[in-house]
């Protein structure tokens, strides 16, 4: 199911930039997370419940921290290409174990430290070839700091999941509309008041289509589904195959290039993504206990 999110993701920044070329950011936050909340209107019957106003806080916690997400892809893929912020916003894999050691006070194995040094050699490389150093910067800069804000998604997510007993497209729902409030919200800051009339292009309305049922509201009820089943440096490894999806559809797709030490870059945060993700062996009567070294003290049993 993450692998499934992590290619539905990584062809996300090409679709969000297209889309984009139709649409400034903040509306076209808004309309998107507006779209899925509105969709989502069914599912929000278990916030009437006995522990309804407990999820309501935890969804709202989770929601601001994905609209910071957001704001900082959503602005960064505009600034630098399509291909590098697939790449850059993968280091959520470097800057997990550290946020889990601090958030959940769980120390991760030292090889995860290893293999996050070398995704962040592969960005430097990646970054590093880039031209017009002043735009392209701020947009690399804002993909690093969405990588931040990812990992920390994770761990909150996993930190917080006692607290509820919300199904996971309740909490995508609560999720959707503090997005599409707090967009829409800084949008009317921004333009005084104004809305841009909504684009009649049909390329849009098919990229916006993709956006919502697939990068919206299936990823994230995967990864509510998931992150609270497993540990969150291992859910951050498992998707990380999301810049490989990411480059080829902007290559192919929007006809973007990469340099032979960009290709190095991605291929060394890629190599150390599947590195620490790849099990060696499983321990016979016990599902989902990983045996490699990366992973054993950090993944458990799924509960039933």
């Amino acid at each position: 199911m993450l692998l499934l999110v992590a290619a539905v993701w990584g062809g996300s920044y090409s679709v969000a930039k297209h889309a984009m070329q139709h649409l400034p950011a903040l509306e076209f936050l808004a309309l998107r997370f507006g779209l899925t909340f509105v969709l989502l209107l069914p599912t929000l019957k278990p916030l009437f419940g006995a522990s309804g106003f407990k999820g309501l806080q935890v969804g709202c916690i989770l929601g601001a921290n994905l609209l910071a997400i957001f704001l900082c892809e959503t602005f960064g893929v505009t600034l630098t290409s399509a291909a590098n912020a697939a790449f850059l916003v993968s280091l959520c894999l470097a800057l997990t174990p550290p946020v889990e050691w601090w958030l959940l006070k769980k120390k991760p194995p030292s090889g995860a430290f290893l293999a996050a040094g070398l995704s962040l050699l592969g960005a430097a490389l990646l970054v590093s070839t880039r031209t017009s150093a002043v735009v392209v910067g701020w947009g690399d800069a804002l993909m690093v700091l969405a990588a931040l804000l990812r990992a920390l998604m994770v761990c909150q997510t996993k930190r917080l999941a006692p607290r509820h007993q919300l199904p996971a497209l309740t909490l995508t729902a609560v999720q959707s509309g503090v997005i599409a409030a707090g967009a829409g919200l800084l949008s009317l800051i921004d333009h005084s008041g104004a809305w841009q009339a909504l684009p009649t292009a049909a390329d849009f309305w098919w990229c916006m289509a993709f956006l919502v049922l697939f990068c919206t509201l299936f990823a994230f009820f995967a990864q509510n589904y998931a992150a609270s089943r497993t540990s969150p440096s291992r859910v951050s490894l498992l998707m990380g195959s999301e810049p490989v999806f990411g480059a080829l559809v902007a290559v192919l797709w929007l006809g973007e290039s990469i340099n032979a030490w960009g290709w190095l870059g991605g291929l060394l945060i890629v190599i150390a993504t599947a590195w620490v993700a790849m099990p060696l062996k499983e321990r016979p009567g016990r599902p989902e206990v990983i045996a490699h070294p990366l992973l054993s003290q950090a993944a458990s049993p799924h509960p039933k």
